[in-house]
């Protein structure tokens, strides 16, 4: 581009009408001046040619993208931190347009950039105003389930494929009987031939019940409803009127506006996971980072959203699950908080460790080898949760627990030392 041509897409953040432009956070290397290449994906993702030849019209001014920022990354030689301004009139409320924008041709496509990474969105109250978010939020999630002043402790029922309903429902019954607060379908758990959605969720309902009534505690059955977006109203309808407590979509793959369309219809919380987040974030220099992904469930409705978590197997840098915590619970004008639960490869072993890093009790704590392959079974998989959080409660070590423990102790043996 000429240096005519760029100056255009050039703005002072404080000359801007803020509530009418989302700030888009883009890392990039550029394979030349960077200034001009942040100008370029300005230009290439809003306006791209903004003059008729003929006509004094000049459509940049209200619809062109802008740069209002450009800085070195010091973390990262070569690249830059592009801060960009971009007018809402050009997508409005819409999840797919808004990312058609912010990750689309005009972005990954533009001249003049080797590589980029969309690392954040920010919204105006304006904006939000227009999205429903939420409909329980954390808060809500908590006086549903009579969940106070601790983790929220979730099993997702292994084998994850193969089960059958009348073997599915009594493995989580004992879970639920052991002390988890919600038992969930797998990710890729359906609507399978093997176990119909409605079969299994009535038979897991019978089963909450009876947990229920055998503990006293209230109990939460997550039934995913993930499948082509024409099938998901009646997937929804499905799972709520057979007894699920919560549903669950992979929102990566039936789409953001998919979760959106499901919120407004749902009488249940939504969950949200984070299946596909690797593909699109795992590169350092190219893609979507992953915290924004789920600040988007977020903004969709999704009430829970799982986070790949600290486990050795997600290969989630540290500061990145902690983004995507944040992401779930930091202030977002009228949108309520999500509760973040961050997994991979957990048992009793790993939730002080976990509790130290994140800090407060504000998350859900997943597992699922260790709960359905604790050597004792799993309700005793679940009652070694509940006595590792009674170490943290008290300031007790796991070895000192137990000593009286025998679940906790079957878990440290089979699982290995934390």
């Amino acid at each position: 581009m000429h240096q005519s041509d760029i100056q255009p897409f050039f703005a002072k953040w404080g000359d801007l009408p803020q509530e009418t432009y989302c700030r888009f956070i883009y890392h990039l290397v550029p394979d030349g001046d960077a200034r001009t290449a942040a100008a370029a994906l300005c230009c290439e993702s809003s306006t791209a040619m903004w003059r008729r030849h003929g006509v004094s019209e000049d459509l940049h001014t209200a619809h062109g993208a802008k740069v209002i920022g450009c800085r070195p990354l010091a973390s990262r030689p070569g690249a830059y931190e592009g801060e960009i301004a971009h007018p809402i009139c050009n997508f409005g409320a819409r999840l797919p347009n808004l990312l058609t924008a912010a990750a689309g041709e005009g972005a990954f496509y533009a001249p003049g950039i080797v590589t980029v990474k969309l690392m954040d969105i920010s919204f105006p109250d304006t904006f939000l105003q227009r999205f429903d978010g939420p409909q329980f939020g954390l808060n809500g999630l908590r006086e549903r389930l009579g969940v106070r002043d601790r983790p929220f402790f979730v099993g997702v029922v292994k084998p994850n494929l193969g089960l059958t309903s009348a073997y599915f429902a009594p493995v989580a019954e004992a879970a639920w009987v052991g002390g988890l607060d919600l038992c969930k379908d797998d990710e890729m758990q359906a609507d399978a031939e093997w176990s119909p959605l409605a079969d299994r969720v009535r038979a897991a309902a019978a089963a909450r019940d009876r947990a229920v009534a055998a503990t006293g505690e209230r109990k939460g059955f997550i039934a995913n409803i993930t499948d082509e977006v024409a099938c998901l109203s009646e997937r929804l309808r499905a799972a709520e009127t057979s007894g699920a407590d919560v549903v669950m979509l992979n929102p990566i793959w039936t789409g953001l506006s998919a979760v959106r369309q499901v919120r407004t219809l749902a009488t249940v919380p939504i969950m949200g996971h984070f299946v596909g987040a690797a593909v699109l974030s795992r590169q350092p220099d190219f893609g979507i980072a992953a915290p924004l992904l789920i600040k988007l469930m977020r903004l969709a409705g999704c009430d829970l959203i799982a986070i790949a978590g600290f486990g050795e197997r997600m290969r989630s840098p540290k500061e990145e699950i902690m983004a995507s915590i944040a992401a779930c619970l930091e202030p977002m004008g009228p949108i309520r908080p999500a509760l973040p639960i961050p997994g991979g490869s957990d048992w009793a072993g790993t939730l002080p460790t976990l509790f130290s890093t994140i800090g407060h009790a504000d998350f859900g704590f997943i597992a699922g080898r260790g709960i359905f392959a604790h050597p004792m079974g799993p309700k005793a998989g679940a009652i070694s949760l509940r006595q590792a959080w009674e170490a943290i409660r008290t300031g007790e070590t796991l070895a000192d627990v137990a000593t009286s423990a025998p679940e906790l102790a079957a878990a440290l043996t089979a699982f290995g030392s934390p």
